[in-house]
């Protein structure tokens, strides 16, 4: 049954991957660096956003290492250079924000696909069991996306939200701050291993918004008799 859900949650997780880093591109090239869309990358191709680590060996690691109970991982991130904005700063903040906005909308369309999946389910007694089966998928969709927004957000170097925070802090400050970005990924992985009761909590808001999303598609979610939502006792 594991290798079943992570098949329906695999196309799902990667597709909001790429929708991510096209986001990052798109960007980027309405703000005055045309990098990705030269180099190929502004592309749905999720061949071209694919990271051997990041995209595959990631997910299969933290998925089934947690027995099904948690999925991890990010595409190849797309080329930028922040000096061919025509704003530099306002530049940098919407580039950097623009794939967190990519996942908050994919999310909230998942919310929706899942309701008129369920009100369908219920109306065609026939598409039910498939109409559950997608429910399935909307479901990490709305999960997977939560999480990307939300750890995108956190003010850690190299994550997205800190291309925010070091304009919101002092200039000596920031400079210090975005020195500390060299250490970025040690301070991840620390987190990750002995930091994971730091880590637990810090996603706490992560957690309670989604349980809010699916406290909305409760009522529209039907219990399929292949493969059990994972999600329901999130409502």
């Amino acid at each position: 049954m594991q290798f079943e859900l992570f098949l329906l949650a695999a196309p799902v997780i990667l597709f909001s991957m790429v929708a991510h880093e096209y986001a990052h591109g798109y960007a980027a090239l309405k703000q005055g660096d045309p990098t990705a869309y030269q180099l190929g990358r502004l592309t749905w191709n999720p061949v071209k956003h694919i990271d051997p680590f990041m995209t595959i060996l990631l997910p299969i690691m933290t998925w089934f290492g947690s027995g099904g109970g948690f999925i991890f991982g990010g595409a190849k991130p797309v080329p930028v250079v922040p000096r061919n904005y025509r704003n530099f700063k306002r530049g940098d903040i919407v580039v950097s924000l623009a794939g967190i906005a990519s996942n908050v909308v994919i999310a909230v369309g998942a919310v929706l696909v899942l309701v008129l999946l369920g009100l369908l389910g219920r109306a065609v007694p026939a598409l039910a069991e498939t109409c559950a089966i997608l429910q399935v998928m909307m479901s990490y969709g709305i999960f997977f996306n939560l999480l990307l927004a939300y750890f995108n957000l956190l003010p850690i170097p190299p994550l997205d939200g800190s291309h925010v925070m070091k304009y919101l802090l002092p200039p000596r400050w920031a400079l210090h701050y975005q020195n500390f970005g060299r250490f970025g990924i040690l301070v991840l992985l620390l987190l990750f291993t002995v930091g994971r009761p730091f880590f637990a909590t810090l996603m706490m808001p992560l957690f309670v918004m989604t349980r809010f999303a699916f406290g909305i598609a409760f009522p529209f979610i039907i219990p399929s008799q292949v493969v059990p939502n994972p999600f329901l006792g999130m409502a």
